[in-house]
């Protein structure tokens, strides 16, 4: 737990001080942020190439507060920021061979799936481009050779969840995986039933990409058996979908989630969602575009190769409104 809180120390102390010399704008369209309208960067140094590789669906929110984050980072290094993503994995791998082939700079990338993605990094890694990772494929990075990881040990978040769960009195956790084949979620859930202990946790696999049919499942699930008390979303717009299967459903169940955006926030305000478990996107796109700079400039690492922690950490009634105000400025 030491070593997680300094390293979480070191990288909101590294925000800071980027964000101060960046400041934050909103942007929008694509491509965003990348310096071609002629502006400079914050720092007088060459402009490089930065290419972040996600998994991110069309649409999916959370993607939008990761991109903003490095957007910002960018424009304050003097980076052109070059984002794409696709949710399958052999598709995200082709992205990364893109980038790679067109000589960026650097490369960011996220492995929820490592065995297929993984390859196509290390060859980056094995050309000499610095590459690290953020968000999903903690505990594969660096067999791929990745200098450095942003974000936060999924089982650990999960049984953190799962401990505070257990201290509510909840018995019997519907766990919604909207990505099949990710290992990070599936990580979530499991970690959820290590900290309810001797409660009941069951895996509810659903379409991400088709937030209707999710609906239309949540509620299906919740008709069929009244014994669930919580339902555990793994991103913000299947957490909003539960809240209506749970009316849908008459259910009793409480919503409670992963990951936040400016939605779920209010959610949580006017009591809809009963909490959140928070692993700061915005920084994890910051800092993983940040640290290919350092790499750039002088061969530095954030981390010294460890894992670089943004969270977990709650957003509840407590501090909801706090949260409220970065969640308007796009940054949580």
């Amino acid at each position: 737990m030491l070593r997680i809180g300094k390293l979480f120390k070191a990288a909101a102390i590294t925000a800071v001080v980027g964000l101060t010399a960046a400041g934050c704008s909103a942007t929008g369209g694509a491509p965003r942020n990348d310096g071609s309208d002629g502006t400079a960067g914050g720092v007088d140094t060459p402009r490089y190439v930065v290419a972040m590789v996600t998994h991110g669906a069309p649409g999916d929110t959370y993607w939008d507060l990761v991109r903003k984050g490095a957007e910002d980072a960018a424009k304050k290094d003097n980076i052109e920021l070059r984002y794409s993503s696709d949710p399958q994995a052999p598709n995200q791998a082709n992205l990364v061979r893109s980038a790679m082939d067109s000589k960026v700079d650097g490369i960011a990338v996220t492995m929820p799936n490592a065995e297929a993605i993984g390859p196509a990094a290390q060859n980056a890694v094995d050309a000499g481009i610095p590459t690290v990772g953020l968000n999903a494929g903690m505990d594969e990075y660096a067999k791929y050779g990745l200098s450095g990881f942003f974000g936060q040990d999924e089982t650990i978040a999960g049984t953190t969840a799962g401990e505070r769960l257990k201290e509510e009195g909840k018995k019997k956790v519907l766990c919604v995986i909207h990505e099949q084949g990710n290992s990070s979620q599936e990580a979530r859930c499991d970690g959820v039933k290590k900290g309810l202990d001797t409660g009941e946790v069951e895996h509810l696999y659903v379409n991400g990409q088709d937030l209707t049919s999710v609906q239309a499942t949540i509620s299906s699930k919740l008709s069929q058996d009244a014994s669930f008390d919580t339902v555990f979303a793994l991103q913000a717009p299947v957490a909003m979908r539960a809240t209506e299967a749970v009316k849908q459903s008459g259910s009793d169940a409480q919503v409670v989630t992963f990951d936040t955006n400016s939605e779920l926030v209010d959610a949580i305000a006017d009591g809809r969602v009963a909490w959140a478990v928070d692993q700061q996107p915005y920084l994890q796109g910051y800092l993983a575009v940040d640290s290919l700079w350092v790499a750039k400039r002088n061969g530095g690492t954030f981390g010294g190769g460890q894992p670089v922690f943004t969270g977990p950490s709650f957003v509840d009634g407590n501090n909801v409104d706090e949260v409220a105000e970065a969640a308007k400025a796009g940054l949580r």
